[in-house]
């Protein structure tokens, strides 16, 4: 499995971004997937998620109403909407996907457990300034 990330960039304060992770080598709908992030000195943290199978999106409270999470399916690719964007918002993003049972029949679990991904990609950053 391979998970490569783009869009990251330099944005203002209020400004929007878009991500993309494009998926390759899962052989089935059978997974979760979604972002992490890691700002400065801080610990890497779950943004949001989103069960392949049925589609059901979860998100970390600081982001919840500014981003959205989608996937389309025939391009093999997940995207991370991200829009009213704050400094805080600043950090490495990485998509991670994980086919654990647990995590299909608890999405929940994938933002707060960073440990338990199978499928990491290598990250793009993300910079909020002025």
């Amino acid at each position: 499995v391979q998970l490569v990330e783009s869009g990251g960039g330099l944005v203002q304060p209020g400004g929007s971004l878009i991500l993309s992770c494009a998926v390759s080598g899962f052989t089935s709908e059978n997974y979760v997937i979604g972002w992490f992030r890691q700002g400065p000195g801080k610990e890497r943290e779950g943004v949001s998620c989103v069960t392949v199978e049925d589609g059901s999106t979860y998100f970390e409270d600081s982001v919840l109403g500014r981003f959205t999470i989608s996937r389309d399916n025939d391009k093999n690719t997940v995207f991370l909407q991200m829009n009213s964007l704050k400094p805080e918002d600043t950090g490495v993003y990485y998509c991670a996907a994980t086919p654990g049972p647990e995590y299909r029949d608890f999405p929940q679990l994938f933002l707060t457990t960073p440990d338990g991904m199978d499928y990491w990609g290598k990250g793009t950053l993300v910079t909020i300034s002025s």
